[in-house]
């Protein structure tokens, strides 16, 4: 297995760069994986997909404005910050962008907080402690970050959010789970589909490719994620009924298949930690029966965690149809179903 496997060519013109309205309206590839048939539906068709008794399970995180400017003391160089975790009250793990930003540099932010690089965590990673806790004036002085590939979008903010998040903490949006609307979550509920959510806070790994020639030499990036007592109740349920357990996103396949690993045996349980999972082709999936997700970066973790879900030819073969049929990719794309 090389990292080379999961490449595919994609002109920037099937990037969407803005989404599509109203969310749910996006189009919609469904993968049946046992048989390869592959059908073209809108994404409010996905009700048709899903079975009485089945579980949704949604990450629930939200993006925090992460994006914070500033100018380095002294001198007045320009310095942009972007929070990526929080090691304690005062400490986050962050990306930096500017020129001679080395361990000691401090910055002075709009507001007058300042921050100082106290380490160096290889390439543009820094750990930085700012003079006060920085989370009560990030809605004043943070940008929501949106993923490189997005250029210029003047939309609402909140697009680039869930409408059902309620966990303030990632860096990038889990973006399965955006096509959902409240008027569709409740005909899902109406049908007698479950719907619950999980937690984890997005890095900016996520869109990041893999650079090793060998992905098994590749390490993710650490990511925090919960899995409630609630849920994993619902979770235990709907197995012992038989039905299936849909998880909408990558994320939200990360965060059940982190918990499982931590069960010898028995029904899954309440967790919370770092999660490193990193799925490759060959991982045998403890929990997760189906896959809501949008279409993966070439190279990327997440088009080896869908290879490993649904075989990579398969994969690869429905990427090269969705482009022939003018699907949109990435975080503001369309959607696919594998089931």
């Amino acid at each position: 297995m090389r990292t080379e496997d999961f490449d595919y060519d994609l002109p920037e013109c099937y990037i969407a760069q803005t989404p599509v309205e109203p969310r749910d309206h996006a189009r919609l590839l469904t993968l049946n994986r046992k048989t390869g048939e592959i059908q073209h539906r809108h994404f409010y068709d996905i009700i048709d997909y899903l079975i009485p008794g089945d579980l949704l399970i949604a990450n629930n995180t939200r993006v925090i404005p992460a994006r914070l400017f500033g100018k380095k003391l002294p001198g007045g160089g320009k310095a942009e910050l972007l929070l990526l975790r929080k090691d304690n009250d005062l400490c986050w793990e962050c990306l930096v962008g500017g020129t001679k930003l080395r361990e000691g540099v401090r910055i002075a932010l709009v507001n007058g907080l300042i921050a100082e690089i106290t380490g160096e965590l290889g390439g543009s990673k820094r750990m930085i402690r700012f003079d006060e806790p920085i989370e009560p004036y990030l809605s004043q002085i943070g940008h929501v970050p949106l993923p490189p590939y997005i250029r210029d979008y003047q939309g609402d903010p909140e697009r680039y959010q869930t409408v059902y998040n309620s966990q303030p903490g990632s860096a990038a949006a889990p973006t399965a789970g955006l096509h959902f609307t409240r008027e569709l979550i409740d005909k899902v509920r109406a049908k007698g589909v479950k719907f619950a959510t999980v937690d984890l806070h997005v890095g900016l790994d996520t869109f990041a490719p893999v650079t090793e020639d060998n992905p098994e030499e590749h390490h993710i990036h650490r990511e925090w994620c919960e899995l409630s007592a609630e849920t994993a109740s619902l979770i235990d349920e709907t197995r012992e009924k038989g039905r299936r357990i849909v998880a909408v996103g990558t994320t939200s396949v990360r965060t059940l298949e982190s918990a499982a690993a931590n069960v010898t045996r028995g029904p899954v349980q309440a967790w919370s930690g770092e999660t490193a999972l990193f799925i490759l082709p060959g991982y045998k999936f403890r929990l997760v029966d189906a896959m809501i997700t949008n279409f993966h970066l070439p190279e990327s973790t997440l088009i080896m965690l869908v290879s490993a879900f649904a075989g990579r030819e398969r994969i690869l073969g429905a990427y090269e149809i969705a482009k022939q049929k003018g699907y949109r990719f990435f975080s503001f794309g369309d959607a696919t179903f594998l089931f």
